[in-house]
């Protein structure tokens, strides 16, 4: 445990898992995207969807969408920014069996038709935990550099992504398979240790049966 696990981030409040985990969501949303939607759909949950507009979850989604840090003064006018950058914003109450009461799940639209759908969950002092992502189970922090690979699951390309990562001298913290069915699509995800430059994920996505690679730097 660290001063931050006690105190809490630096954040604009009131509360860290209602605003700062909230908005932390936000920003890996935006970044597994690879741009700012111009279309949100935003589900909330439990918690969330009781207390979230007291708590500003609303606007602290939307700040991460925009690329606001938790702490950007911004973020208590980030429903009228989006507005006035384009984005369209539909936020709304979800039931979602099984999940924690912090929970959003997101569905966005880029400008070149790009989409990702996204469930999240915060989970206390602006820690968050990134459950699904396209309908594929994962646990992600957003907490270190992360590789998402999208693959066929082919036997050798577990071991072929590793070892291109351990090439590179990278240092693999955890590692998470999920697949959708035996030799169907498989995500892996990849939390690393230390830095991670974008080389990593290049020479990742030229491998056989790899389908598309996302490096998820801290958020």
């Amino acid at each position: 445990m660290n001063v931050f696990d006690i105190i809490g981030p630096v954040m604009i409040g009131p509360s860290s898992s209602h605003t700062a985990g909230a908005a932390r969501i936000g920003g890996v949303a935006r970044a597994l995207l690879g741009s700012q939607p111009v279309r949100a759909d935003i589900g909330l949950h439990g918690s969330f969807a009781c207390t979230g507009r007291g708590h500003g979850t609303d606007k602290a989604i939307v700040a991460g969408l925009l690329g606001f840090a938790p702490d950007d003064t911004r973020l208590r006018d980030a429903l009228v920014i989006a507005e006035q950058q384009g984005m369209q914003v539909t936020i709304h109450p979800v039931e979602i069996d099984g999940a924690h009461p912090n929970t959003a799940r997101l569905h966005l639209e880029a400008a070149d038709g790009g989409t990702l759908d996204m469930q999240g969950s915060s989970v206390g002092g602006g820690s968050i935990r990134i459950t699904g992502i396209d309908g594929m189970e994962v646990q992600l922090t957003g907490e270190c550099p992360t590789l998402i690979v999208v693959h066929q699951d082919v036997p050798g390309t577990i071991a072929a992504v590793t070892e291109a990562v351990a090439d590179r001298r990278v240092n693999i913290g955890s590692f998470r398979l999920t697949r959708q069915s035996r030799g169907g699509t498989a995500v892996m995800a990849l939390e690393m240790d230390g830095a991670v430059g974008q080389e990593v994920a290049d020479a990742v996505a030229m491998l056989p049966h790899v389908l598309h690679v996302t490096l998820l730097q801290p958020v």
